[in-house]
């Protein structure tokens, strides 16, 4: 056996047995004591019931038991109640823990999303070419588990980090010009659809425009599989879980950022204002695709999906704070620009950036926090952020010549 093989063999033992090590603890000090992740609680018991008793996640039987599991009751007026919305095929990926005692598979899946939501970091660092020297590599590393939408995804056991990875994953595979993978990859981030409806068009379409045929095959493929094996196991799924997502607004009282600002916290702006604002930013959005056409470079293509991601997040009916962990694409390459143009500067930039969004959000979330509920301050500072650096990097973050070999 040569060392390189047995270097090999040594790491991935030290890293199972690190998480391992990982899961036994998080259980035995959290999960066996404080069993919580609703979020995830309501795609184990879906698919759990659906495995075992063979019941639509969508059904109002399900309901009621994953409230009862959440609450020990019927759902409070001031908590969500316990409706499927997630599409059916949901229920494949959360299957093999569905069969685990819901401390263990919690202790599981929250073990899974620290490493997919440092993974997919690193990921993103990839997809920017950022050759970021290791200690802050580290500390971002770090950072992006204990930052407040980063943790909050993982303490609430969130979906929207498997949804970063994929968009992460598709990203990467398109630079490599692995297209059926990056296809792929883009089926799967219709985990939370949400996220990425104009996200997966937009890369279809840049697809197109260059004859990336397998990109086209790749997502319609796994996504043809997807819908058929879900219409198999629910034949009714489609219409149910239509209903529930026309159903979601009259159990949320925040709409989307835009939305706050005009209506919330700026009452006397209202309707007018506020589809003003949405029409400019999705003029924004297409004017970006518009001039993708021929646009080659890869930093083009990077920053036009941040674009595209933060505008969703800006003009989405009542998002998510979770949802925002497809920013951390666009913001690291913001990052990158600044520690690449700035060297050692840069560095200490980005370092003082972690400081203030990490402890900043954190106080913001804690002064401004009722009843347990984080309140619609939280969901402005990284979106708004992200799309003013978008907007006013564009020349730098695009046609730096330090990124010139980024091109594809």
């Amino acid at each position: 056996m040569s060392k390189s093989v047995r270097g090999s063999i040594i790491l991935v033992t030290a890293v199972i047995a690190v998480v391992v090590a990982e899961v036994v603890v998080t259980h035995s000090i959290f999960t066996s004591r404080y069993p919580g992740a609703n979020d995830f609680y309501r795609n184990w018991a879906a698919s759990r019931l659906w495995l075992t008793q063979g019941l639509s996640p969508y059904s109002p039987e399900v309901a009621i038991q994953i409230e009862y599991g959440m609450y020990g009751q019927r759902a409070p007026a001031d908590q969500d109640p316990g409706f499927y919305s997630y599409p059916f095929y949901t229920v494949f990926f959360v299957a093999p823990l569905a069969w685990l005692p819901y401390d263990w598979a919690e202790a599981i899946w929250l073990t899974l999303l620290q490493l997919v939501l440092i993974g997919s970091m690193v990921g993103a660092m990839r997809i920017v070419e950022w050759n970021i020297p290791r200690t802050l590599l580290v500390s971002i590393s770090i950072w992006v588990i204990v930052f407040y939408h980063g943790a909050r995804a993982i303490i609430l056991g969130q979906f929207a980090v498997i949804v970063f990875a994929f968009v992460v994953l598709a990203l990467l595979a398109l630079r490599a010009r692995h297209d059926l993978l990056a296809g792929v990859c883009l089926a799967f981030t219709t985990f939370k659809p949400q996220i990425v409806i104009f996200f997966i068009p937009f890369v279809i379409l840049w697809a197109v425009a260059r004859r990336r045929w397998r990109v086209v095959g790749g997502a319609s493929g796994a996504m043809l599989v997807l819908l058929g094996a879900s219409f198999v196991a629910v034949p009714s799924w489609l219409g149910d879980f239509v209903v529930e997502v026309m159903r979601y607004p009259s159990y949320t009282a925040i709409g989307s950022p835009v939305w706050i600002v005009t209506r919330y916290f700026f009452p006397w702006l209202g309707a007018p204002v506020e589809i003003a604002l949405t029409g400019i930013l999705i003029a924004w959005m297409l004017i970006v695709w518009w001039r993708m056409r021929k646009d080659e470079l890869w930093p083009a293509l990077v920053w036009a999906s941040g674009v595209t991601l933060v505008v969703t997040d800006l003009i989405m009916v009542r998002t998510a704070t979770t949802n925002y962990l497809a920013l951390l694409v666009p913001l690291t390459q913001v990052l990158a620009g600044i520690e690449t143009r700035w060297r050692r500067a840069g560095a200490w930039i980005v370092v003082g950036f972690e400081a203030v969004s990490l402890v900043g959000l954190w106080i913001l979330f804690l002064t401004t926090i009722v009843k347990k509920i984080e309140q619609p301050i939280m969901f402005l500072p990284l979106p708004v952020m992200v799309a003013v650096a978008l907007f006013v990097g564009r020349r730098w973050l695009i046609r730096d010549e330090r990124q010139a070999g980024m091109t594809r």
